[in-house]
């Protein structure tokens, strides 16, 4: 009986209910799982030690991506046995092999190439047996259809760059994993609309793992920062999201998102590859550094020098980038190259209002 109830069951008419099941799971497993952590990282000294870089005072422990990994998993592992088991297994494997990496620079160090190859190796994981890759980019610079092996690397250097902003914007409280929740409500609504239960179900336990982490990450007393482990999980899952939301985007003509997934795709992660980019620049172009070098040039040190708390910084960049997201759905019928130019536009306007309200405040200092 069981057998012929699996054989007739359709998941599509229970997307709703996976939804709130995945979300349900990795909540329970997260919020079970954080005390545990807390206790393990003070008693074994895991803990991260400010430094002159540091935005925070006091030995905080670093571990919280455990429990972003545990809730995401135990969900998809539950949940996921009624769907696209090919994909959300490979994800899995990938995020379990970024997961150990993550863990190891945590309470170790482990250097830039491994943390590099390791990255690579879980994007072609599903590149090559998915076949799910950027094949085209909806007519931006005339490129429709790239060559096979153009739009691996390009795929690869997609999953690198958003791995590693996550990674970089994560220096006060609650900014990456805000900015994750914020993407993830995005790419499940996308998802929800091309009905991809499995990408939604993925975003549903992504989302139900963040909430419990957030509240400790903005907590004074139990505070919990989610380290390289988290921020590489998350960054990769968001990486997922960005390719398969364009490569659905592209396969079929009729999809409603066919002329503006890229430009889409931008904006849902707009502040994390703005930063990464303009950090780059600036190590490389103005200091000729390492980009990989630590400093406090991030756009979030600049909130905060001009006297932004922690909360603040991070709601004011998110509300930024959620009104840029609503910018791009409203002008996803327009050209591609219009709709671009109207992002880059008002990304750039809306993030540099800092600048203008610096010299409003000095201004206003020297006058008095």
């Amino acid at each position: 009986m069981v057998k012929e109830l699996l054989e007739n069951f359709n998941p599509q008419d229970y997307i709703g209910l996976f939804l709130c099941v995945a979300a349900f799971i990795s909540l329970i497993v997260s919020v079970s799982s954080y005390p545990v952590i807390i206790n393990v990282a003070k008693a074994k000294n895991l803990m991260d030690d400010p430094d002159d870089r540091s935005s925070h005072s006091g030995k905080v422990p670093n571990l919280g991506g455990i429990g972003i990994y545990l809730g995401v998993v135990v969900a998809i592992t539950i949940v996921g046995a009624l769907l696209d088991t090919k994909s959300l297994l490979l994800i899995l494997g990938s995020i379990t092999l970024l997961f150990f990496l993550g863990l190891k620079d945590d309470i170790l160090i482990l250097s830039p190439r491994k943390k590099f190859s390791g990255q690579l190796i879980a994007a072609l994981l599903l590149i090559i047996f998915t076949d799910t890759r950027i094949v085209g980019l909806s007519g931006i610079l005339n490129i429709t259809i790239m060559p096979y092996w153009l739009s691996v690397v390009f795929t690869l250097f997609v999953y690198v760059l958003i791995i590693n902003a996550f990674n970089l914007i994560d220096g006060i409280d609650g900014l990456a994993g805000s900015l994750a929740l914020m993407a993830t409500v995005a790419f499940g609504f996308v998802f929800y609309r091309y009905d991809d239960i499995s990408m939604v179900v993925l975003a549903a336990a992504v989302i139900g793992a963040l909430i419990p982490f957030l509240r400790l990450n903005f907590s004074k007393r139990n505070k919990m920062f989610m380290g390289d482990t988290g921020s590489m999980i998350l960054g990769f899952i968001l990486s997922v999201f960005a390719v398969r939301f364009i490569n659905s985007s592209q396969e079929f003509g009729s999809n409603i998102y066919r002329n503006s997934s890229p430009i889409l795709v931008l904006a849902f992660l707009f502040f994390p590859l703005l930063d990464t980019l303009r950090i780059f620049f600036i190590r490389l172009i103005v200091h000729k550094k390492s980009p990989f070098s630590a400093d406090k040039n991030h756009l979030h040190h600049r909130f905060l020098s001009l006297g932004f708390t922690h909360k603040q910084t991070t709601s004011i960049i998110v509300f930024i980038n959620v009104l840029l997201i609503v910018i791009a759905f409203q002008a996803k019928k327009l050209d591609i190259h219009l709709q671009l130019v109207i992002l880059l536009a008002s990304g750039t306007v809306l993030y540099s209002l800092y600048f203008l309200y610096d010299w409003l405040v000095r201004s206003g200092n020297k006058g008095s």
